[in-house]
């Protein structure tokens, strides 16, 4: 029986492409870069995504990664990117203004208050992350909160999900499920962490590294049939 739930937060509890598309728009509002379209949007969404996979695979930094992504990103452009550091203090402000669940999370998370522990567990960079739990009122609701910038490992390592479990009390591994949209990170990470493995797919992409996922659920309100 699960007794454990760890919900990742972007592109799972909350619509994480709807408040970066916000985010941008306000940034180039602020620095004055002229319009940014649905097209440039797209394209940083993609660029962003690539340097969040590096991160996972341990191939650059996260400080790195929140800077150099604005650099390439205003460079291909023609923007100015010496701008790029300050862009991206004004985007992780920015990236809490929108606060948009995703099926209703915030009434399931609410519903399953008593019945399980909840924590997140989130590599979101830790300005932005705080900012979103405290417009979110998602504090009030949920056990804990674990964020990478203040563990010191991101997801999938073991080390991200160790400290995770010293932290939560004495739980079997088959009693504690993690929910996220992440193939790479959130499932990964708790298969090798040896937990049950919830992936949330709601466009129905492919598994196309075969991995051993437990259950897979296109809405997150079938997370109760699990319980």
């Amino acid at each position: 029986m699960i007794k454990v739930i760890l919900w990742d937060m972007d592109g799972t509890i909350l619509d994480f492409k709807t408040a970066e598309c916000n985010a941008i728009r306000k940034c180039f509002a602020k620095f004055q870069l002229g319009e940014c379209t649905d097209e440039m949007i797209q394209e940083y969404s993609a660029l962003n995504d690539s340097y969040w996979k590096r991160l996972e695979l341990g191939e650059i930094t996260k400080s790195r990664l929140l800077v150099k992504r604005f650099e390439e990103f205003l460079s291909s452009y023609h923007l100015d990117a010496s701008i790029a550091a300050d862009f991206n203090k004004e985007y992780q402000l920015r990236l809490g203004d929108t606060i948009c669940f995703l099926d209703h999370a915030y009434e399931l998370i609410q519903s399953l208050q008593g019945c399980v522990k909840q924590y997140i567990v989130t590599n979101g960079a830790l300005t932005a992350q705080k900012r979103k739990l405290e417009r979110s009122n998602l504090l009030p609701l949920i056990d804990g909160v674990f964020i990478s910038d203040e563990i010191g490992y991101e997801k999938p390592a073991k080390e991200f999900f160790d400290y995770v479990f010293r932290h939560i009390g004495n739980y079997a591994k088959e009693e504690i499920l993690i929910v996220g949209d992440s193939l790479t990170s959130d499932m990964l990470g708790g298969i090798h962490a040896g937990i049950q493995c919830c992936w949330y797919n709601p466009e129905g992409k492919e598994n196309i590294d075969n991995l051993p996922i437990h259950y897979t659920i296109q809405n997150l309100n079938r997370i109760r049939e699990l319980l």
